[in-house]
């Protein structure tokens, strides 16, 4: 399952969508909206997406990850509009045979996620607005 959705994420379905009897592990990594960034308070953010361009390439992503790795099951959901504080933006969950490879293809999803992905991020503070640049890829299994 691969999801952009203007919808609350079904943190439970992504993480079953995942899941395998065949699997020891299953890994989710869920994202969040902070209330502070740069020492400054977080209104609101607003996440925009080229959403055929997003789907394509999480399963880019995805495939990748499954050749590195041997996944049994995986799910994307990631959040677009305007989200508040404490609301869930993205959920990525995998299973795999066992724990490490499952923490290793979860983050390698989500840090590319993060970085290759057409979603772009707007934090909006109570003294203004800023588009926020994608962090670049580190710590990932290559």
């Amino acid at each position: 399952m691969i999801k952009i959705t203007e919808k609350t994420i079904d943190v439970q379905k992504v993480i079953e969508t995942a899941s395998n009897l065949g699997a020891g592990a299953v890994n989710a990594f869920i994202g969040t909206v902070r209330n502070k960034a740069k020492d400054k308070n977080v209104v609101w953010l607003e996440y925009e997406a080229y959403e055929a361009m997003a789907v394509a390439e999480i399963r880019k992503i995805i495939d990748e990850a499954a050749h590195k790795w041997n996944l049994l099951g995986w799910a994307v959901s990631h959040r677009i509009g305007t989200l508040k504080p404490g609301e869930v933006a993205v959920v990525v969950a995998v299973s795999t045979a066992h724990r490490k490879e499952s923490f290793e293809a979860c983050q390698y999803i989500m840090d590319n996620v993060k970085a290759k992905t057409p979603i772009w991020k707007k934090e909006v503070f109570d003294d203004g607005e800023e588009w926020v640049d994608a962090r670049p890829i580190s710590n990932t299994k290559n």
